[in-house]
């Protein structure tokens, strides 16, 4: 099925979405870290804790992180959760080069790794996680059911998914400020530190096009899994999803 989201591509000229993403985190991973920072005014650390603290109950001693970006998800889990084997795996070399640099600065290259990978069709076999994360990439999926069958088809039974993504508020006076910040904040910062036009338009839009909610627990329900529930944080900015296999 496709959905809304579909259709949001950072440039609008030709080639596919999963194209279009992989070229523009490209051109933005030198400036990603610093970009996050700004616009979320450091309160993404805060969500990123709260997402792996779910998963210390369940242990996981293996995990892949997808849509790992700059690796700073997957390098968090590694600290606070010790697995044996943490995966990242993205479409931007790019940004995967980052995450390199980090992971060899906090002496984790023996425990995550980093991988080229369209989450629509993963080269892993099947039931080969304990748990499979995301964090701030769902949206920028082309083709999100398949995406999500196969987070589940790489799970164990008894596995877990962890998503967090951004999302829209609903509720005075956070939805106005929210708009307003989308539409002008975001896209103003976005150009003066990345120097692409494009990158920090594509992102509020993309947002608001992504399911949500309700919705996207429906979604998640109908990839194959089971027992999913979502928690907004910080007054709906962000969502967390958690389901089980």
């Amino acid at each position: 099925m496709e959905y809304r989201h579909d259709h949001i591509i950072p440039y609008g000229a030709e080639g596919d979405k999963s194209q279009q993403v992989e070229k523009m985190f490209n051109n933005i991973a030198p400036a990603y870290d610093r970009l996050n920072y700004t616009l979320s005014l450091g309160i993404d650390h805060y969500w990123r804790r709260k997402a792996i603290n779910r998963l210390k109950p369940v242990k996981p001693k293996r995990i892949l992180d997808v849509a790992t970006g700059t690796g700073d998800f997957a390098i968090l889990a590694c600290k606070r959760l010790k697995p044996d084997y943490l995966l990242g795996i993205d479409i931007s070399d790019g940004m995967m080069e980052v995450a390199k640099k980090k992971s060899a600065r906090a002496r984790l290259e023996r425990q995550v790794f980093f991988a080229h990978e369209d989450c629509t069709c993963l080269s892993m076999a099947s039931c080969s996680f304990d748990a499979v994360t995301v964090a701030f990439g769902i949206r920028n999926f082309e083709g999100l059911d398949k995406g999500l069958q196969e987070m589940c088809r790489v799970l164990k039974p008894g596995g877990h998914l962890v998503i967090l993504e951004l999302s829209t508020p609903h509720h005075f006076p956070m939805k106005q400020l929210y708009s307003l910040y989308s539409k002008t904040v975001i896209p103003l910062i976005g150009r003066l530190i990345s120097k692409d036009n494009s990158a920090y338009t594509y992102l509020p839009q993309s947002i608001a096009a992504c399911p949500q909610g309700a919705e996207m627990q429906r979604v998640i329900k109908q990839a194959g899994f089971s027992e999913v529930r979502y928690e907004t944080l910080t007054f709906g900015i962000c969502t967390l999803y958690e389901a089980i296999k």
